[in-house]
C-alpha cells in the first residue's frame, strides 16, 4: 500500500507551506541519524520525511501528488516518485535541505553536529557517578570527593599524540581544513559533497611520528582526585554535571563530564515529602488527653512543642522552616517538619489500669460529641481524597 506523504510529516492535506516546513524539521529532528545512531528504522522514517517534504513543498508537485498519488510526480525530478526511501543517500538529503540542518545544529552526513568548515576536535567521553546523600547532607550542601579512573592526556607527549610532545603536521590531503570536497552523481545530477578527510578523521592535522606511550592516541589510563560541589536541597534521581572533568579528549581534545546521580539515604526519623519532612510522633493517652509538651528531632538538634488537651489522632503540626531548601531554581524558600500525631493503645493494661478505665467508661466526659465525631471522620475522609 503506497504511503501518504501528508500522515508520514503528520498535517493535514490543508497544511500551508509553513506548517508543512515545520512538520518536516519537527520529523526530521525526532528521526535524525545523529539521535538514533545505528537504528535502521529511524533512518527510513528520516528519509521517507525528505522525500515527502521534498514533493509538498513544491506546489507543482504537490498539485500532481493530490490529483494522481505517487505516480504524478514520477519523472519530476528530486526526491519523489521514483526513488525509494531505502534508495536514498543521507549525504543528499543534508545537501539538499542545507537551510533545514543548518539551522537545527546537526551534522552533515555523519559530521557529528560540527560546521562544514570547522575541523575536528575529539571530544572524551562522559562518566557516571553515584553518591549516597543523608538528610543533613542535603540540607547543608556538601562537597565529596572522588577517586575516578579514566584517560588522562599522556604525559610523554603532553597530549599531542606526537613523539617527544613534537606538534602535529598539517594534514597533506585536506591542507589543514578537515574536510574534501567530491564530484558525484546523485538523483538531483552532479553535486559535491563534503566529507570528512580521510587522512586526517577531519582533525587538519597528522602526526608523523606516534608517541610510544600512548601509541599516538594522545591520552592513557590513569586516576584523577575529582571534587563535586552539591547544593542544598537536592533530591533523589538528581543528576549534578561536572563539566570537563570526564575522560580527556584525544589528542588534546575536549574533555568529558561527569554526571553525578543523587542516591538518598533513607531517613530512620523523617519521611521527605518534597521540602517538607513528616514526622510521626506517638503519644501516650494521658499526654494526649491531658497535653504535654514534648521534643521532637529537626535536622540540627530539637524542638520544643506544646501538646493541647484533647488533642486528636491525626492531628498534625508544622514546624516552619525547619524542612530542606530549596535546590537552584527549584521550589521556594525552606519547606517545613510536619508532625503527624498518633495515639498509642495499650493491648494489656495492668489489673489497676484496667480496673481505673473501667470506671470511667460510661463517663459523659469521655464519649465524643457528634461535633468531635464529624472532625475526625472529615480528616480521616481527606486521606483518601
Amino acid at each position: 500500500m503506497e504511503e501518504d506523504y501528508y500522515k508520514i510529516l503528520g498535517v493535514e492535506k490543508s497544511a500551508t507551506a509553513d506548517e508543512i516546513k515545520r512538520a518536516y524539521k519537527k520529523t526530521a529532528i525526532k528521526y535524525h541519524p545523529d539521535r538514533n545512531p545505528g537504528n535502521k528504522e529511524a533512518e527510513d522514517m528520516f528519509k521517507k520525511a525528505a522525500e515527502a517534504y521534498d514533493v509538498l513543498r513544491d506546489p507543482d508537485k504537490r498539485a500532481r501528488y493530490d490529483q494522481f498519488g505517487k505516480a504524478g510526480v514520477e519523472g519530476m525530478g528530486g526526491m519523489g516518485g521514483g526513488f525509494g526511501a531505502g534508495g536514498m543517500d543521507l549525504n543528499d538529503i543534508f545537501t539538499h535541505f542545507s537551510d533545514i540542518f543548518e539551522g537545527m545544529g546537526f551534522g552533515f552526513g555523519g559530521m557529528g553536529g560540527r560546521s562544514r568548515q570547522q575541523t575536528r576536535q575529539y571530544r572524551g567521553g562522559d562518566m557516571r557517578l553515584k553518591v549516597s546523600l543523608s538528610l543533613q547532607e542535603i540540607a547543608t550542601g556538601v562537597t565529596k570527593k572522588f577517586k575516578v579512573k579514566k584517560n588522562v592526556p599522556c604525559p610523554d607527549c603532553h597530549g599531542s599524540g606526537a613523539e617527544g610532545g613534537a606538534a602535529p603536521e598539517t594534514c597533506p590531503t585536506c591542507h589543514g581544513s578537515g574536510y574534501v570536497v567530491r564530484t558525484r552523481q546523485s538523483v538531483f545530477g552532479m553535486m559535491q559533497v563534503q566529507d570528512a578527510c580521510p587522512q586526517c578523521h577531519g582533525e587538519g592535522t597528522v602526526v608523523k611520528m606516534p608517541c610510544h606511550h600512548c601509541h599516538g592516541e594522545g591520552v592513557v589510563g590513569g586516576e584523577e582526585i575529582i571534587e563535586v560541589n552539591i547544593p542544598a536541597g537536592v533530591a533523589e534521581g538528581m543528576v549534578i554535571n561536572v563539566p570537563g572533568k570526564g575522560h580527556a579528549g584525544k589528542h588534546n581534545g575536549i574533555a568529558g563530564d561527569i554526571q553525578v546521580l543523587i542516591e538518598e539515604v533513607p531517613s530512620e526519623t523523617f519521611i521527605r515529602d518534597g521540602q517538607d519532612l513528616i514526622y510521626n510522633l506517638l503519644l501516650t493517652v494521658p499526654q494526649a488527653m491531658l497535653g504535654d509538651s514534648v521534643d521532637v528531632p529537626t535536622l540540627d538538634g530539637k524542638a520544643r512543642i506544646s501538646i493541647k488537651p484533647g488533642t486528636q489522632p491525626g492531628t498534625t503540626l508544622r514546624l516552619r522552616g525547619k524542612g530542606l531548601p530549596a535546590v537552584r531554581g527549584y521550589g521556594y524558600g525552606t519547606g517545613d517538619i510536619i508532625v503527624n500525631i498518633s495515639v498509642y493503645i495499650p493491648e494489656q493494661p495492668s489489673d489497676e489500669e484496667r480496673a481505673a478505665l473501667e470506671a470511667m467508661k460510661d463517663s459523659p466526659r469521655l464519649k465524643p460529641t457528634s461535633a468531635v465525631r464529624e472532625k475526625i471522620f472529615k480528616t480521616f475522609r481527606s486521606y483518601f481524597q
